[in-house]
Formats: C-alpha cells, sequence, structure tokens
C-alpha cells in the first residue's frame, strides 16, 4: 500500500446523487446540527455558570463550548482528509463567527 502511494497518484472523491443540490435539505441538516451544539453548549454553561451571573462570564463558556464544537471540529479536514490548510483556516474562522453569535445569544439570554 505505500508503494501505491509512492508511485501515486492519490486523491479522494465523493459521489453525490445526480442533480441539482437540494439546498432545504441541507439547510435543515445545518439548522438541527446547529440546534444540537445550542443544546450541548445550554448543557455544559448551565451546570457550570450560575444564574445572575455577570454577561461576560457566560460568553466566556458558552463561546469556548461553542468554538470547541464550531471552529475545531475542522481541523481534522486538513490533518486527515488533505484538505488545503488555507481553507481549514477559513473553515476555523467560520466557525469562530458562529461561536462568537452564541456566546452573545447565550450571554443576552442568561437568567438574570
Amino acid at each position: 500500500m505505500i508503494e501505491k502511494y509512492t508511485q501515486g497518484p492519490v486523491g479522494f472523491i465523493t459521489i453525490l446523487p445526480s442533480g441539482p443540490p437540494s439546498m432545504p435539505k441541507f439547510l435543515i441538516q445545518w439548522f438541527v446540527f446547529c440546534l444540537l451544539i445550542a443544546f450541548f453548549v445550554a448543557y455544559l454553561t448551565g451546570h457550570t455558570v450560575p444564574p445572575g451571573i455577570r454577561y461576560l462570564a457566560v460568553f466566556r463558556v458558552a463561546g469556548t463550548a461553542a468554538f470547541l464544537a464550531f471552529g475545531l471540529g475542522n481541523l481534522s479536514n486538513g490533518i486527515w482528509k488533505g484538505q488545503t490548510w488555507s481553507s481549514t483556516i477559513k473553515e476555523v474562522f467560520d466557525g469562530l463567527v458562529y461561536a462568537l453569535l452564541t456566546a452573545g445569544t447565550f450571554g443576552w439570554l442568561w437568567p438574570r
């Protein structure tokens, strides 16, 4: 197997069904994914941050948890799937934006 990799070419391919992509299906799956992350962020934050605490404390815990899910999970694509690091860093940055939005929402809606 090592010899086959050495001789090359080496590639990965994704096969999708024929026809245009189903955007509603993808958007619904993304929404469910975001809800799943929010559920676990709420679970973690709810067990580590008491009600009535400062906005920034809630933001810090929720943001860290959300960034672990939205951002750092993308690093494995650069490590194992051969994705370019420039694309991987862009995905991590997108994850940071989602994490900041999630943290801001949790901090804003946290019980006083």
